[in-house]
């Protein structure tokens, strides 16, 4: 069945986080694809942040920033500021640096990898306790 997703709905930026969720546990769980296992948990993160900030009455703003949509967040008094900042800290630079040739590579950290991905898991499940369940 078809479904239309509306990008002014966090229900529907947490939809796409957790299919990326899938991909990435995946990729960790056989050690394949570290740098696009990093990007896109990058990409997952930026997704969190947009449907907190959507929640909380943010205009949708096309971007990648993740250090932006955190100042965003820092604005609006969340508190998951404090959880998130360690993450953008750490992934503001994979979006691009672990896409595109030109950057330096890094030895692929499975454990640090896996530690990441559970933290940004556990980000998830707070945003998607505090969306309304759709009627």
């Amino acid at each position: 069945m078809q479904r239309k997703t509306d990008s002014h709905n966090p229900g529907d930026w947490l939809f796409f986080a957790r299919s990326d969720l899938d991909g990435i546990r995946s990729l960790a769980a056989a050690e394949v694809g570290h740098e696009m296992a990093r990007s896109k948990l990058a990409e997952v993160l930026e997704k969190l942040m947009k449907a907190e900030l959507i929640r909380t009455g943010w205009g949708l703003e096309k971007t990648h920033d993740l250090q932006r949509l955190a100042k965003e967040l820092r604005a609006r008094n969340t508190d998951l500021f404090g959880t998130i900042r360690p993450l953008v800290d750490e992934f503001a630079e994979v979006y691009f640096t672990n896409r595109y040739p030109g950057f330096d590579v890094e030895d692929p950290d499975w454990p640090a990898l896996r530690t990441a991905l559970r933290e940004v898991e556990a980000l998830a499940a707070v945003i998607e306790g505090r969306l309304k369940p759709v009627p």
